[in-house]
């Protein structure tokens, strides 16, 4: 993930955060179900967002750097990072964790 996507992820994460303190806050001083379900959704698009965009980089970087499918392949000196890339089986999955 480059430098830009990481800040979009992390402020994304510090909004989520932000807002399911507000939902802890809202439940504990018995606010109503409407506005606790509002901040509740909010919560969870901000964290669905930021999986996606997750998703999206890593997909990115697979397509750029494919493996042929099996873990034993990947060669962690082919990322940039030195971490290994993804599978496409394990970018399904990861995507369908958050659908």
């Amino acid at each position: 993930m480059d430098a830009e996507q990481q800040r979009k992820v992390l402020n994304r994460l510090k909004r989520a955060q932000g807002q399911l303190a507000g939902v802890i806050a809202a439940v504990d001083s018995g606010a109503e179900c409407r506005d606790v379900v509002l901040q509740l959704a909010a919560v969870s698009k901000a964290l669905d967002r930021a999986g996606f965009t997750i998703v999206s980089s890593a997909m990115r970087h697979c397509l750029a750097a494919p493996v042929d499918g099996t873990a034993e392949s990947a060669d962690p000196a082919d990322s940039a990072d030195g971490s290994t890339p993804l599978t496409v089986d394990e970018l399904e999955k990861l995507f369908l964790a958050l659908a």
